[in-house]
Formats: C-alpha cells, structure tokens, sequence
C-alpha cells in the first residue's frame, strides 16, 4: 500500500476565516495517527508560522509550526537560490519580512536586488510608488502569490494580485510569483518534507491554484467545494483534479487509501 503524503490548503479546506471546517481536526488526527507526512500550505504571506499555528489554534486544530509552510517562506528559499545575502524592498507584513530576515537578506529602500510584494491589508500608496521608482531603476520584481483577492468578513479584498497588476501596468515589468500556482512552491514543500511526487496528494478549495500547482508539480489532486469553487466552475477549466470532494471531512477514514477499492471515484 502506498504512503501518501498530503498537502492541503488551509483558507477555504481547513478553515472559514477563524471558523473550522467540519471534519479538518478529524483528518489531522487521522494522519498524525498513521504517521503520515504533511504540510498545510498557504498564499498568504502576511503571518509567520508561528502565527498561523495560533489562529489555526483557536479554530481548534493543532498544527505544529513546522508543518506550515507559506509563500513567504518559498519566496525567501527562492531568492536565497537565486542571490544569497541579497537585498529587498518589502511591501509586505511580518510573515514576509521575518523570513527573509532568516534568509539573510537586507530589507532596504535603496539600490535593493528586488522588489518583493506581500500581502498586506494596508497597501501605501507611498511604498507603491517607491517600488514603481526602484523597479524602473534595476530592481527586480517578485511577488509572493498572484491572488487577485483575498476573503474577509465583509467581503472580498484586493490582494497581491491585484496591487502586482497596478506596479506591472505602471512599470511594464512582470513579476515572478512564487506561490501557488507555481510548482515551484509544491516542489519546495516536497523537498522540505523528503517526500516524491509519485505518492503526495494537493488538496484545495480552488481550480486556478491549488489544482493547478499540484498537477503542474505531478501531485495527485482533490478539489473540496468547501471554498471558492464549485463543480460548475471546475468544469470551465482545461484540466480537471483527480477527485472532487464535497469537504475534507469525505477523506476521514480513507487517508490510507484514498483513490482503492472504489472509496473515491477519480469522476465527477
């Protein structure tokens, strides 16, 4: 039997906000129990591991900070491949700034190796503008996630996607994203967790992200319609995940075996 691996997404698959998806804790408990390797990834830059541990906490699940791996992170481990000890300008909260601190780079505002965009919920028009001017001075221009918004109680936010967009049009450079849908974000996660392709499972709540990264990396992939998409918007994209599930709760009792003995059709 193989041993899977699971990577899943957390905003829309584990949790609401700060509300827990009915099922998530059972499945979390199921894997620690079988000893299964996992990471809960995510977009969004704007918390720390150590953070996300504490909100995931009072949403009541239990995730050690070593099994949270965000675009924050895979956006420092990447530029410390591409310019160890380089510079930055940040636009970004303190998942951002934190991680690349740790990979030893210099957070300024002048002559920086990069730009790097984060999320924030306090976008400046004044930092904006100085990425503008340092990008069009020889900066390059990386962005963590391309998420054109975010969620909240009150409705959708503009998100990294969105203000990328606004310095891109402004500057005519494009950024790197790092994140999800890049596989380059999964691959790093894989590597992180010594674990192949072959036997790892992407489990997400959106088809332009998570599914598309977890084919693009060679993942097995599961779409919940606990989150953004539906199987009426899933069915708009060229590609299609492996399984379609209604919630994460639908995997309890089957992570041995996900896709045996007919337990998960591969239709939908």
């Amino acid at each position: 039997m193989t041993q899977w691996t699971y990577l899943t997404d957390m905003d829309g698959v584990l949790v609401h906000e700060e509300h827990l998806v009915p099922g998530a804790d059972e499945f979390l408990a199921e894997l620690r129990a079988n000893d299964a390797s996992f990471l809960v990834l995510t977009n969004n830059s704007i918390y720390t591991p150590r953070d996300l541990r504490a909100r995931l906490q009072r949403s009541g699940l239990d995730v050690p900070e070593e099994r949270i791996w965000t675009s924050a992170l895979a956006t420092a481990k990447f530029l410390d491949s591409q310019r160890p000890n380089g510079s930055a300008f940040v636009i970004g909260e303190a998942g951002l700034t934190t991680a690349l601190h740790e990979a030893g780079y210099v957070l300024t505002d002048r002559d920086p190796d990069y730009v790097v965009l984060g999320e924030t919920r306090t976008y400046s028009f004044t930092a904006i503008t100085r990425a503008i001017r340092l990008i069009e001075g020889g900066a390059k221009f990386i962005a963590t996630n391309p998420d054109a918004t975010g969620p909240s109680l009150e409705g959708l936010l503009p998100a990294t996607g969105s203000i990328a967009a606004l310095i891109e049009r402004a500057t005519g450079r494009s950024p790197y994203y790092v994140g999800k849908p890049n596989p380059l974000m999964m691959r790093s996660a894989l590597r992180s967790l010594g674990a192949h392709s072959e036997s790892t499972i992407m489990i997400g709540d959106r088809m332009d992200t998570d599914v598309h990264s977890g084919i693009e990396a060679g993942l097995q992939t599961i779409l919940v319609l606990t989150g953004i998409s539906t199987k009426e918007s899933a069915e708009r994209y060229p590609y299609r995940p492996t399984v379609v599930l209604d919630s994460i709760a639908d995997l309890v009792g089957r992570t041995q075996d996900p896709f045996g003995d007919g337990l998960l059709s591969r239709e939908y």
